[in-house]
């Protein structure tokens, strides 16, 4: 069974690295981790893409709150 972890982000920077590494720890691995970032003006998107496999979906969009 595929698990899809989802994540929201928005100037994240200070808990990404932290969150990609624990999730990749897990012993599971059949998932998928989706990322929705509301156009971070931090280093978020940059982590995230340093961390992704192909795992991996990004999505960088502006929200509306």
């Amino acid at each position: 069974m595929k698990i899809s972890v989802i994540s929201t982000t928005y100037n994240s920077e200070k808990y990404m690295v932290e969150n990609l590494k624990a999730l990749k720890a897990q012993t599971y691995q059949n998932f998928e981790h989706i990322i929705f970032d509301s156009c971070s003006t931090d280093k978020t998107v940059e982590i995230i893409k340093k961390y992704q496999d192909h795992r991996t979906k990004l999505f960088v969009e502006k929200d509306d709150g």
